[in-house]
This record gives C-alpha cells, sequence and structure tokens, in this order.
C-alpha cells in the first residue's frame, strides 16, 4: 500500500471540501455575491451541506462498481463535511437572519416547513456526527451501522428543505431529487438482504 500517496490524497480531499468554504467567505469579503449577500451565504452552505450528504450517500455505490476502495476510507470525513456545511447553514440562518431573536425562530419552526425540515434534518445530523469517532464506533458495535442508515431518512428531508426554498428555478432541486432516488435505488437490494437475514 501506498501510505505518502494516500496520505497526500487525503490532504488534498480534506482541503478540496473546504474550496466552498473559502469562496463563500471571499466572495462576501469581495462584495461577489449580488444583491442579497446574506441569503447567498445562507444558501449556498446549504446547497454543499446537501451535496456532501449525496457525495457520503454515493461512497458505497461508487466503491461496490470501482474496487476504489480508498473512497470507503473517506466517507467518516465527507459525512463530516456534510455536517460542517449544515451547522454553518444553520448558523447563517440563526445569526445573520434571525439575528437570535429565539421567539422569532420559534415560529418559524413552527409555520414555515421548509425551516421545520431543515431543523429536523440538522437535529438528525448531530448524532450521526457525534459517533463518527473509532471509539464510538466500537461502542455502539452494530448498532453504530443502524444509527448511521439514518442518512437514508436525511437526505429526502434535505432535498424536500431544498425544494420548499426554491421559488422559480425547480432545475436543482429536481437534480439532487433525481441522484437521491438513484443511490437510494442502489441500495435497496442491499438493505433487502439485510433485512431477510435472521438475526444471529
Amino acid at each position: 500500500m501506498d501510505v505518502k500517496g494516500s496520505d497526500v490524497r487525503g490532504k488534498l480531499a480534506f482541503v478540496a471540501c473546504l474550496l466552498p468554504a473559502a469562496w463563500l467567505g471571499f466572495a462576501a469579503l469581495t462584495d461577489r455575491l449580488g444583491a442579497n449577500p446574506i441569503e447567498a451565504v445562507t444558501r449556498g452552505l446549504g446547497d454543499w451541506a446537501l451535496r456532501f450528504l449525496l457525495i457520503t450517500l454515493a461512497v458505497t455505490p461508487l466503491v461496490r462498481r470501482t474496487g476504489w476502495t480508498w473512497w470507503m476510507r473517506k466517507r467518516r470525513m465527507l459525512g463530516l463535511f456534510a455536517f460542517f456545511y449544515a451547522s454553518l447553514h444553520l448558523l447563517g440562518y440563526l445569526w445573520l437572519d434571525q439575528f437570535f431573536d429565539w421567539s422569532e425562530i420559534g415560529r418559524d419552526i413552527l409555520k414555515r416547513p421548509f425551516i421545520t425540515l431543515g431543523m429536523l434534518s440538522w437535529l438528525l445530523l448531530v448524532p450521526l456526527a457525534a459517533t463518527s469517532t473509532r471509539a464510538m464506533m466500537r461502542r455502539l458495535g452494530r448498532h453504530w451501522k443502524r444509527l448511521h442508515r439514518m442518512i437514508y431518512v436525511i437526505a429526502p428531508l434535505a432535498v424536500v428543505h431544498c425544494f420548499l426554498l426554491v421559488k422559480a428555478d425547480w432545475r436543482e432541486p429536481l437534480l439532487y431529487l433525481l441522484i437521491t432516488l438513484i443511490l437510494l435505488g442502489l441500495r435497496l437490494p442491499i438493505l433487502v438482504t439485510r433485512g431477510r437475514q435472521p438475526a444471529t
């Protein structure tokens, strides 16, 4: 195994995952985000949270069809970056949009479905991020995989959140929906097979 090569690829992948946040920060500082930079930053962070979620979901099918096992070792990192961008997206809403007005935020969660689904998606991501360490994997044992299958629920919720957020151009949400359906469809035979296996 080329350990050095693997380390270099890992560092490059980590830097690449940070580039969207770096670009949004640079664009905000140089006034490149249009008439509503707060909305652009918040929505951009949300878009990248969903993209990293779908990339994470794509790792297993990709490895099964290509044999590129290196991606499997980076799945945890990709999932954590999905949580990272989702948390920044949430922070943008709480801080830049609502200025931490908790009563208004509470009304938003109850009255606006896309806020409700976005908050629910983030809350479901929290236990996945909190149990992403090797120590937690060992502690939870087989329950770890069951917990992390929540991604199959989180991804569709995040796509619906994106749909409800968009007011006019549906092309990007439709693309996310198509990708999500394909990725879940690829996993369905595996999940059915596992469900039929007798308990040990």
